[in-house]
């Protein structure tokens, strides 16, 4: 059973900084590109950032083009998003999802529950 599992949310101040985990289940990651999307209340879903199965690729949304670092551990099946210098706009719902090729094809056909990020004073 394919599943995705968020975790790494909370509240920070405006300059900190979160590190996200999607961890995979019941697939590999050495086969699948992953992305991370968020949403905020009354806003559409964004994409932020992907990160292929392959070589290892990686694409930013410029709003966190600098700030935000993609990476993944296949031997815990696992991809982060560190975020570094969060802004109050980085608040929303964060997202992983399973692309369905190794490339970052956008072609999502599984996702996470999502953790929530707020930054705030």
């Amino acid at each position: 059973q394919v599943q995705l599992v968020e975790s790494g949310g909370g509240l920070v101040q405006p300059g900190g900084s979160l590190r996200l985990s999607c961890a995979a289940h019941g697939f590999s990651l050495d086969y699948y590109a992953i992305g991370w999307f968020r949403q905020a209340p009354g806003k559409e879903r964004e994409g932020v950032s992907c990160i292929s199965s392959s070589i290892g690729s990686t694409y930013y949304a410029d709003s966190v083009k600098g700030r935000f670092t993609i990476s993944r551990d296949n031997a815990k099946n696992t991809v982060y998003l560190q975020m570094n210098s969060l802004k109050p706009e980085d608040t929303a719902v964060y997202y992983c999802a399973k692309d369905k090729y190794y490339y970052c094809s956008t072609s999502w056909d599984y996702w996470g529950q999502g953790t929530q990020v707020t930054v705030s004073s």
